[in-house]
């Protein structure tokens, strides 16, 4: 029998200014520039003719798409590939590289020695040196990593200057990284004795569904001190408190005990709120606001991975940081927006792939109820790119790590640590010697949680004993390898880290309908049929195979949930491919027929009935043109004009018939495909159809939100779509649309989903990609309305409504 490895955890997601502090988001006043200025740092400098922005800023997702940015000449060894080729989109092809400044000023009262003044910043890309008043206050190195400083004796009464120089080499990464102050920055003012910076962590010895035992441990700056920390339910009502002037090492610890806990999950994300408070004496000096969620996780060979003591397995999707047309900016209305998608899905685990998760996105998952495998580097000592985080690792992967941990282990989604994905370093005892230097860590600032590994190197790792000192097992693909991974390694279980890399484009359907990998076509396309994927990789069906049939294997995260920025595989040699196949969901946000497929095996509380693919196949008449279809049920009839193709079963004959109808033998004719879903018994239980579209004829306007906050921040993504006179959707329309914005609100971006498409996101024109675009619009300060007209040639236009509302 194996060791179970056992957590309980109790934890805190949102830290809120109080009183007796200040947080203060620097998001407007910035001044930026592009290029390298040798005074910039100065209090005196002259940025008069700089570019007015906000933070969070991606300035290179304005463009424009060039094949010579970063193009790499490099044999991709995650990929499997012996001899270099010429690399044009591996890094989105924007205009990342080089230096930029920002700049901005602000004004603070007296400063005296009673108070503390931290620079906290949430991402930086890349290597930031910050300067404050003329004077340089630090540095840094890694673009994904959260950081602070400590500014208290670098400020002066009135108005301070902050400066901060971005540098972004070439060679340095292998996805479109961003450029910029792409996270939030803010002051954060306090009194000298205080609630230490991330000092709070708070933990559960004990869970059961009459109590919970809650630990707090929190460390704070000073003496004579007194912590008093309460705890509310979701009501606001007080349920628990606890007092104590009792230091350990300047920390306090407390326990206290909750009644009849409320159990946080993705299928009830119940958040708690904690105050904490400090005083000397009988003044109050500090206060810290968090929600927080109550929850034990567990992993052991018995039971695999279980979470309030019931075990499950993750469905859980990779996603790059990138938010499409947005860039890396973030953008929490965006993150809601994806993360909504996801949950209809069935989506119940997210694994940020390959660096450090946003605050917003943390929040929510805490809120909205997604487990989370937070991810720290894709690179170690051993290089992938040139450039990359190899020149960083021995001077900075504790502090990295240091600060990720002590940010956000207090977040109830979170379930796992990774400390790494696909390094080279799994070769060798070196590499071992760092894989446990690195878990180390995680389990000093964080022995509530397992670690892990992403790795496609298996065999390597059987032989050096890599895998073997993981708490958990990762494994990148490797289907092939399961059964030996899993006899090999002493932890009784395997992760599919990284599953899949199945590759489509939405809307795109290639005959004759086969199996192939790294299939390639004139037009850069992957078909949506589903059956095509890389040379390292699988079809989803290897994947839900052996989730179903093997109970040591504990989920799965797939790659990937959305598209992104960059790593254009097959066509990675091949230009103007700019971004990715490989989501269930296309950049600008709308689903491809994958996702489909797993949610009819992953969304157990909604009917699944998809068809693919469209019904406009004007050449193909007489043609066999095959027809999926993706459903929660085990059996459908299909109809072609009313004439009968016959019933289906889902059955053990192929990997692909347990999990999908298909006729393949489907002659096609325009007209009306039907397809009829039937209970075992065979009652009708659901109907599907599609038309073959006539001519494109008018534009139809859909949004995600019609209201939405007047905070300058807030989007609407509004999907656009041309339908012809009846109002069936025209799959292949490609028209030129042209968007207006008008009213208390703009025009903020607009993407296809294309991934060969070199139109700037942020100009309001762009093609059709399959019959549909997405259009975004972003609120201003000010509430009322705002109107989104949507125009092109030949076609009726669309106009809708859309309000802003005052900030609560």
């Amino acid at each position: 029998m194996r060791t179970p490895f056992l957590f309980i955890l109790l934890v805190i997601s949102t830290t809120v200014l109080a009183q007796s502090r200040s947080i203060i988001e620097l998001h407007t006043g910035w001044k930026f520039k592009k290029g390298d200025f040798e005074n910039a740092y100065q209090i005196d400098f002259n940025d008069t003719g700089w570019q007015n922005v906000t933070v969070p800023h991606d300035w290179a997702i304005y463009g424009p798409f060039d094949k010579e940015i970063d193009k790499q000449t490099v044999a991709i060894s995650q990929n499997g590939e012996t001899s270099a080729t010429e690399k044009t989109g591996r890094t989105g092809s924007l205009p990342f590289i080089g230096n930029a400044w920002y700049r901005n000023t602000f004004e603070i009262p007296e400063h005296t020695e009673n108070k503390k003044t931290l620079l906290l910043f949430e991402g930086a890309m890349s290597e930031p040196q910050v300067y404050l008043n003329g004077v340089k206050i630090g540095e840094w190195a890694y673009g994904y990593s959260y950081f602070y400083f400590d500014i208290s004796k670098h400020l002066k009464p009135g108005k301070n200057t902050l400066s901060v120089k971005l540098s972004n080499e070439s060679f340095s990464s292998r996805w479109y990284p961003g450029a910029g102050l792409y996270r939030k920055v803010s002051l954060i003012t306090k009194n000298a004795q205080s609630i230490d910076q991330w000092g709070t962590f708070i933990t559960t010895p004990l869970v059961t569904e009459k109590e919970a035992k809650v630990n707090i441990k929190t460390a704070v700056t000073g003496s004579d001190l007194r912590m008093v920390t309460s705890i509310y339910d979701k009501t606001g009502k007080k349920i628990a408190s606890d007092s104590t002037s009792t230091l350990y090492n300047s920390e306090f610890e407390q326990n206290i005990k909750v009644n009849n806990p409320n159990l946080w999950s993705p299928e009830n994300p119940y958040l708690y709120t904690s105050v904490s408070r400090l005083y000397a004496g009988n003044k109050l000096t500090d206060e810290v606001k968090t929600t927080f969620g109550i929850r034990s996780i567990s992993y052991s060979s018995e039971n695999g991975f279980q979470l309030n003591g019931k075990t499950r397995k993750f469905k859980g999707v990779c996603l790059h940081h990138d938010l499409g047309p947005l860039g890396t900016a973030v953008n929490k209305a965006a993150l809601r927006r994806q993360m909504t998608i996801l949950k209809d899905l069935g989506c119940d685990a997210i694994r940020s792939a390959h660096n450090m998760p946003s605050f917003e996105q943390l929040e929510l998952a805490d809120e909205m109820g997604f487990l989370f495998l937070a991810e720290s580097f894709d690179e170690w000592k051993k290089p992938k790119v040139e450039n990359g985080y190899n020149r960083f690792f021995d001077d900075y992967a504790e502090k990295d790590i240091t600060n990720l941990v002590r940010a956000t282990r207090n977040h109830p989604s979170i379930v796992m640590w990774s400390a790494g994905n696909e390094v080279p370093d799994q070769y060798g005892s070196e590499g071992v010697k760092r894989a446990k230097w690195l878990q180390d860590i995680f389990h000093r600032e964080d022995p509530t949680r397992p670690v892990t590994v992403g790795m496609d190197q298996v065999k390597a790792t059987m032989e050096s004993g890599f895998g073997a000192i993981l708490d958990i097992p990762g494994l990148n693909y490797r289907v092939h390898l399961y059964e030996e991974a899993y006899d090999k390694f002493p932890q009784g279980f395997i992760l599919g880290s990284e599953t899949a890399s199945t590759v489509s484009s939405r809307g795109i359907y290639k005959f004759p309908v086969k199996k192939a990998s790294m299939k390639e076509y004139p037009d850069f396309q992957s078909s949506s049929y589903d059956l095509e994927y890389c040379s390292w990789s699988n079809l989803p069906e290897d994947d839900f195979i052996l989730q179903d049939d093997k109970p040591w294997v504990i989920g799965e995260f797939v790659w990937t949930g959305f598209d992104y920025l960059g790593e254009p595989t097959p066509y990675d040699t091949s230009w103007p491919a700019r971004s990715s196949y490989f989501g269930m969901v296309d950049l600008a946000g709308i689903p491809k027929d994958r996702y489909y497929l797993y949610r009819s095996r992953w969304n157990t509380e909604k009917e699944t009935l998809h068809i693919l693919p469209h019904w406009n196949w004007e050449g193909r008449e007489g043609e066999k043109t095959p027809v999926f279809v993706y459903t929660n049920y085990d059996r459908a009839e299909l109809f072609v004009n009313g004439k009968s193709q016959g019933i289906q079963i889902k059955n053990n004959s192929t990997s692909q018939t347990r999990y999908r109808l298909m006729w393949n033998d489907v002659i096609y004719e325009p007209g009306t495909l039907k397809v009829i879903a039937y209970t075992q018994d065979g009652s009708v239980a659901a109907e599907k159809k599609v038309e073959t579209a006539g001519k494109p004829y008018a534009i139809q306007l859909e949004a995600d939100r019609k209201t939405i906050t007047a905070d300058g921040n807030d989007l609407s993504f509004v999907t656009v779509s041309v339908v012809d006179k009846e109002g069936n959707i025209c799959p292949t329309a490609t028209n030129r649309l042209n968007f207006k914005v008008t009213g208390n609100g703009e025009f903020k971006a607009v993407a296809n989903g294309d991934p060969t498409s070199l139109e700037a996101f942020y100009k309001p024109t762009m093609k059709l990609f399959s019959g549909k675009l997405v259009v975004l619009v972003q609120s201003d300060t000010t509430s009322g309305d705002i109107r989104l007209k949507v125009s092109g040639t030949s076609l009726k236009s669309a106009v809708l409504k859309l309000k802003s509302t005052p900030i609560n």
